[in-house]
């Protein structure tokens, strides 16, 4: 997928020739319905906790960079293209934000609820407890690839 997109697009891959391979949630369900809200839905953003870019040995993404998102079984499906990041705290999350993440009612208050919910249930899975003070790595995107999914 990265070739083709490449490819098709020299200048963007160059400017920013680093990606990475992942998957949306802490599960194949959760990986495929995020998923599908990018590629038939409204879902232009994401929230990760900045600690787990540390734990996970991982490179914070920045403006510009790529990810392949997967499905939830590992199968590639389309290239994204960050556009727009901040760091913040978890209680510094806006309604616009949350209204571009797609996902629920896409609501504020359903956003903290559903976000503190899965932090409380990823960071206790690895010993850790999730606080409203975390720092979150609030990321917008655009589809790029392939072109029948490209926004």
């Amino acid at each position: 997928m990265w070739d083709a997109y490449r490819a098709a697009n020299p200048g963007a891959a160059d400017a920013a020739p680093e990606y990475s391979v992942e998957n949306f949630g802490d599960s194949v369900e959760l990986a495929d319905e995020l998923l599908a809200l990018v590629t038939h839905g409204p879902k232009r953003a994401t929230a990760a906790l900045l600690e787990e870019f540390a734990e996970e040995g991982e490179l914070l993404p920045r403006i510009g960079s790529h990810w392949i998102a997967c499905d939830g079984r590992g199968t590639p499906v389309v290239v994204i293209r960050s556009t727009e990041l901040r760091v913040g705290p978890f209680d510094s999350v806006d309604e616009a934000f949350a209204y571009d993440e797609g996902e629920d009612d896409r609501s504020l208050e359903s956003w903290r609820r559903e976000h503190q919910r899965y932090w409380e249930r990823t960071r206790a899975a690895v010993g850790r407890e999730f606080t409203p003070q975390h720092e979150v790595v609030f990321e917008r995107f655009g589809v790029v690839w392939p072109p029948e999914l490209a926004d």
